[in-house]
């Protein structure tokens, strides 16, 4: 990418980023206070993110699909696009806790197409690992709640349709609390793994240059991420929960298990 564009790029993503913190402040407090100025700094950041593609477009002669950044900058502009049209046609404030995360962190790997140089100190570069790891495992750790507390909602489902619930269901809490439990232990844990995924992104970029997008623990990092989204949408704007988001907790925790094993020599960077 040319330097200006990048400059615009990095722009749209500081616009874009307040619509994280406004889906984030959603799922945490369950308000959306927050949502007309993030909406109207995510319409601002689609005009720095348009300026950008046409100046890659103008310098490069040819449309910024050439690579897999400047793809991602070209989808997750459209994806603004889409969102935008919509929004103004069916007033979707619900789907901004799905839409905004997602194109920050699109727009985020899509302005890492540029080398960088190396890490200004084997300090700085430590910290930044090391607060990778943490929030990661704060991540899993408020996911493993979540998903204990969905097979007990599961169980406690289960025993409630066979009318003749076993003595152990008597010492479970209400299916109303685990539910409850379910829904901010989630919340946590999504905002952590956003955060983390962020941390990792950058720390990679840095690590291993523009080649830090073909390993495949990066590809896996991101799945997870996009399913544990899927789940907080699909609960938050779609009203999924019970069964299926029970489910799907499990379901994330698996992903998120097969994360951890493809980062497990993470640690290792950080020996002297």
């Amino acid at each position: 990418m040319a330097e200006m564009s990048v400059i615009w790029l990095r722009v749209a993503a500081a616009l874009y980023s307040l619509g994280l913190l406004h889906a984030i402040l959603t799922l945490v407090r369950r308000r959306e206070q927050l949502f007309r100025v993030a909406l109207g700094a995510f319409g601002l950041g689609s005009v720095f993110h348009l300026v950008s593609i046409v100046e890659e477009g103008i310098l490069r002669n040819h449309c910024p699909i050439n690579n897999f950044y400047e793809t991602l900058s070209m989808c997750a502009f459209l994806v603004v696009l889409l969102y935008l049209g919509a929004h103004l046609r069916y007033r979707l404030e619900s789907l901004s806790v799905l839409i905004f995360p997602l194109v920050f962190v699109m727009v985020l790997v899509a302005t890492m197409g540029n080398p960088v140089g190396a890490w200004s100190s084997q300090v700085v570069r430590k910290t930044w690992l090391t607060a990778h790891i943490v929030l990661i495992l704060l991540g899993y750790a408020a996911l493993l709640l979540t998903a204990g507390a969905s097979i007990l909602y599961l169980f406690q489902e289960r025993e409630l349709k066979t009318k003749k619930p076993h003595n152990f269901y008597y010492r479970l809490p209400p299916l109303g609390t685990l539910d409850d439990l379910i829904s901010k232990s989630m919340a946590v844990g999504f905002v952590l793994m956003t955060l983390a995924v962020i941390a990792a992104s950058t720390w990679a970029f840095i690590e291993h240059r523009t080649a830090w997008i073909t390993q495949p623990s990066i590809a896996i990092s991101f799945f997870t991420w996009g399913t544990y989204m899927a789940l907080v949408f699909l609960r938050t704007a779609a009203g999924w929960r019970g069964r299926k988001a029970a489910i799907m907790t499990v379901t994330v925790l698996g992903l998120s298990a097969l994360t951890w094993m493809a980062h497990v020599r993470l640690g290792t960077l950080l020996k002297p």
